[in-house]
């Protein structure tokens, strides 16, 4: 049996508990052996839980363990994930994360930590949410030369941008009804409507398809709070729709560009139909 550990308990650890007992059966059958959350690592007090026996408040516990050989941050950040999961790529466990921002920020540093010590680092979940795009880049495209991307890769924005047009609805109606649904951060959902998310996740993919480290400090990001109304009816006169399009172009002489920006988009691109919280 596989024991993994689960650092950080929130919507995505308890996710990833959930998917692990729900599809117990099919995971088994895929790993080739049953797969077992040994350990859950959070600083809450999780004592009235009925998983109380899983929950650890030290790293320590997990690197202790010989067992643990998988550990899947979903801490988030970089203050403490980012060391956290060095030290499980130190000590010879493989890393599963969704974590845009510490992906973009080390993302080049952990993937060497991690072949240097003969396991994996694995982050596909950090950019186009359930659409799978870092796997097929670095592994079904590898013989082919990737000199453009273009994308809608932040649910959140694409969400408002479709409440916008279809209900002619304002920006702060939009944003409150996606932190009402839990799209948007409550407190503040800068990284979503300022393109700072997006600006991870476009970081991600230039780095793989130029072969070095992008990183997103470079990448100039503008996000959605200036649009209106109004200029989604102009889009509209236009034949177009205006969303927040991610993107990275290779130029000559191996120089690239990268950017986030709201733009116009023609109906006859396939961008154009894509609404709600979808990526593409």
């Amino acid at each position: 049996m596989a024991k993994i550990a689960i650092m950080g308990f929130g919507t995505v650890g308890s996710g990833v508990l959930e998917v692990c007992r729900r599809n117990a059966a099919s995971i088994a059958r895929r790993a080739g052996e049953p797969v077992e959350v040994k350990y859950i690592l959070d600083v809450r007090d999780f004592s009235s839980s009925p998983d109380a026996a899983l929950f650890t408040n030290s790293i320590d516990t997990i690197l202790a363990d010989p067992e643990v050989k998988v550990v899947v941050e979903t801490i988030g950040g970089t203050r403490f994930a980012y060391p956290y999961v060095r030290q499980c790529l130190e000590s010879g466990r493989s890393v599963c994360t969704s974590n845009k921002e510490m992906v973009a920020t080390y993302g080049a540093e952990l993937l060497a930590l991690a072949k240097e010590h003969n396991v994996a680092f694995l982050f596909e979940a950090s950019v186009g949410g359930g659409t799978p795009i870092i796997t097929p880049m670095h592994q079904c495209l590898a013989a082919n030369h990737i000199s453009q991307i273009q994308g809608i890769v932040n649910g959140t924005t694409n969400f408002m941008l479709t409440k916008m047009k279809r209900e002619n609805m304002g920006f702060d109606e939009a944003l409150k009804i996606a932190q009402q649904l839990g799209y948007a951060e409550t407190k503040d959902p800068g990284d979503d409507v300022d393109g700072r998310d997006a600006c991870r996740k476009i970081a991600i993919l230039a780095s793989l398809a130029c072969g070095h480290h992008v990183y997103p400090d470079n990448i100039p990001a503008r996000g959605i709070r200036d649009i209106t109304v109004a200029d989604i009816q102009a889009a509209e006169k236009l034949d177009s729709a205006i969303k927040l399009i991610a993107w990275y172009n290779e130029g000559e002489n191996g120089q690239m560009a990268a950017g986030v920006e709201p733009m116009l988009v023609s109906n006859a691109n396939q961008l154009a139909d894509v609404d709600d919280v979808f990526n593409a």
